[in-house]
């Protein structure tokens, strides 16, 4: 597969300008605006795989593609694939033809890593544009150093200096500068200190080799610390109260306390007796020890958070003394953690619902009413939950679908558009995503809206979560909500014995309708299953499975996908909520949080799941699962129907079940002042492709996703 084309920056007018000048732009690429036909994708397909296979084969397959769009991609992927036999004078041909084009990018990268490795360095530097990041840099310097050049470090080195890792390219530019003499030991420890906020700990242990005595040896101990926290807490019981040890053992105790919060523990009063630590990495220490002993809801962790200095205090450190609380159901504790937030982030409306229930909790009825009914106007999970609180409609307003033929028609001449739309059809959508992404890039909201309309025309679905996830673009409800499969879905799910809407909301979480999806777990395809565990479903079920492959059929895949989900529910009474935390971070660590957690109400269990990454998921599997039950029966099932009491049999809903209705009110200026805040941090978790990074974010994790 090409490599990933470096993204191009626009202005909001540059589409515009490329749809006026469409048919100059046609001229320059060679690709007329006549519609491709079936035939031209039929024979593209062949073509393709015979390009793929090297040599001249695919010219005979593509002697009437000519004139097609993606006829390009064919000369490339030949060349990619005898890329070792090609010459110069080839690929500068094939660039000056196409200086433009995606593969023409990936065809110049992937040309200069073969002419790296044969070391031709005139022919390198006869291809090289500068910027095309730091690996191609340092073969750069290096082809030059080949022609005799020595290094400057201001203006060779200093901006690579900066980065805490570079790739392995680099070794033989940074070996020469040191042979220089131009890597000082300032310069080392400057690199070591960044490399060390970074977590890099073998750029540090490969730093240390050019540091003299006993300089190399704390470097070392900080690389340790890093690498292997465990060993490194031990080890500073015997190291010398240096500034560098000092640095070392803190960053050792921080790192340890996440993984192992007692053993750090034990460590940091041992060695807080022996180092001199600052003020300030003291605070780090026991900020790390009060976060991880919150993660795991010891007995003093709340008093120990709130404990920690104000200079202490994180957003994640004031986050965690809210869940703290909830998890013993200390409502004045509850109130008094919201309370010492920035206030920024008490409007998020995670904690403005649980200030509201901590208020009706302490008997405060009335101000815990009005933040409901702020609430209640967010198309949220809590906005939702604060509708049923208020028993009201819930608030979701749909934008109207936009009504601009001859602008379609302009988009479907722009060649980068045409080129993606291609792509899909001849089923490369990592390329056509890659296209897409380019042809849109610095548009405005009316063109992505088009666009995205026009993919879903042709059963591209996945487009609209990953273009119309911003501002009042958000709202075009019936495009990111799509309701392909429907009839299979809502069948399988039938038979599966679950809600459809529930299907629906764990299929646009996992995949956000990518069939094509695969983690780095191996889960693949629109509901994310492991091979291993659709095999066993399949088994189970009696259902056909053909391997892993299968599962990137969207029909095999909701089949098998419907199944698991019904299987995962029935561990927990049919909730879909509990399954859905099960789906994410696997049966045996929802087990865990019950057996410590499992009398709390729902809303209160959700908010102290220990990982970030799967309480997220879940809010947000719960509100898709509101979106697609207003798409699929123009009414929604409460979401405090949905969530169902731990240990209580869920009812799946059917055509008896009360539904609530949907009403799109005007907010009044203050509410929406007030909700300002929260509606911007709340989009990115509604929009969400996939599930959220477990690492990054407020909360600490432990742990990836399963």
């Amino acid at each position: 597969m090409f490599a990933k084309a470096a993204p191009r920056r626009h202005s909001p007018t540059r589409l515009s300008t490329l749809l006026l000048g469409c048919c100059a732009l046609f001229a320059t690429s060679g690709v007329p605006a006549a519609t491709p036909t079936v035939a031209q994708r039929a024979a593209f397909r062949q073509a393709w795989a015979a390009a793929q296979q090297g040599g001249d084969g695919w010219r005979a397959l593509a002697a009437r593609l000519r004139d097609y769009p993606l006829y390009p991609y064919l000369p490339a992927a030949a060349l990619e694939h005898d890329i070792r036999e090609v010459d110069l004078a080839t690929v500068q041909a094939y660039l000056a033809k196409y200086p433009d084009l995606i593969p023409a990018q990936d065809l110049r990268r992937d040309f200069l890593r073969e002419l790296a490795r044969r070391q031709d360095w005139s022919g390198f530097l006869a291809l090289y544009r500068p910027g095309m990041g730091d690996a191609f840099a340092c073969d750069a310097l290096q082809a030059r150093m080949a022609g005799g050049a020595t290094l400057d470090f201001e203006r060779d080195l200093a901006a690579l200096w900066e980065q805490p890792e570079l790739p392995g390219a680099c070794d033989p530019v940074l070996q020469a500068a040191h042979d220089q003499g131009l890597l000082t030991a300032p310069r080392l420890w400057a690199r070591i200190d960044r490399a060390a906020d970074a977590g890099k700990g073998g750029t540090i242990a490969a730093l240390a080799n050019w540091l003299p005595p006993p300089q190399d040896q704390e470097a070392q101990w900080l690389a340790q610390a890093l690498r292997d926290p465990a060993a490194a807490v031990v080890a500073a019981a015997s190291w010398p109260d240096t500034a560098r040890a000092r640095q070392a053992a803190a960053l050792a105790l921080e790192r340890q306390a996440r993984r192992d919060t007692p053993a750090a523990e034990a460590a940091w009063q041992q060695l807080q007796a022996r180092f001199r630590f600052s003020e300030s990495r003291r605070e780090a220490i026991l900020r790390a020890l009060a976060l991880f002993h919150a993660t795991d809801f010891d007995t003093d962790a709340l008093a120990r958070l709130i404990a920690l200095p104000a200079t202490a205090q994180t957003a994640a450190t004031r986050e965690w003394r809210v869940r703290v609380a909830l998890a013993e159901q200390d409502w004045p504790a509850v109130l008094a953690a919201i309370a010492a937030m920035p206030a920024a982030q008490q409007q998020d409306d995670e904690w403005r619902w649980f200030r509201a229930r901590a208020l009706a909790a302490t008997g405060q009825p009335e101000q815990a009413q009005a933040i409901y009914a702020e609430l209640a106007g967010e198309t949220t999970f809590f906005g939702f939950l604060a509708a049923d609180q208020l028993r009201r409609p819930y608030a979701i307003c749909p934008r109207a679908p936009l009504d601009a033929p001859r602008q379609e028609q302009a988009l479907l001449r722009q060649p980068g558009l045409l080129r993606a739309f291609e792509l899909f059809a001849v089923d490369l959508p990592k390329l056509a995503r890659r296209e897409w992404a380019r042809a849109l890039d610095g548009a405005d909201e009316r063109t992505q809206v088009l666009a995205v309309e026009l993919a879903k025309r042709r059963g591209w679905y996945d487009r609209a979560a990953f273009t119309l996830n911003h501002g009042e673009a958000m709202r075009y409800y019936a495009l990111r909500f799509p309701l392909a499969s429907r009839e299979a879905l809502v069948a399988q799910a039938g038979q599966a014995g679950i809600d459809p809407a529930w299907a629906y909301g764990i299929l646009r979480a996992e995949s956000a309708w990518m069939s094509d999806a695969r983690s780095g777990a191996d889960a693949r395809g629109l509901m994310q299953l492991v091979p291993a565990t659709a095999a066993l479903v399949a088994k189970r079920n009696g259902l056909p499975w053909a391997g892993g492959d299968s599962l990137y059929d969207p029909a095999v895949n909701i089949a098998l996908g419907t199944r698991y989900l019904a299987q995962v529910a029935a561990r927990y009474n049919g909730a879909p909520w509990l399954a859905s935390a099960a789906y994410n971070a696997g049966p045996s660590r929802v087990d865990q949080w019950l057996d410590a957690r499992g009398s709390l109400p729902p809303d209160l269990f959700i908010a102290t799941i220990p990982y970030k990454e799967t309480r997220e998921y879940v809010a947000r599997v719960m509100d898709y699962s509101v979106m697609y039950g207003w798409r699929l029966h123009g009414s929604v099932l409460p979401m405090s129907d949905r969530l169902t009491p731990i240990g209580q049999t869920y009812a799946l809903p059917n055509s008896l079940s009360p539904r609530k209705p949907v009403d799109c009110p005007a907010p009044s200026p203050a509410i929406a002042g007030a909700t300002q805040a929260s509606a911007a941090a709340t989009s990115a978790a509604r929009s969400a492709n996939v599930a959220p990074a477990a690492a990054g974010g407020l909360a600490p994790v432990r742990s990836s996703r399963r």
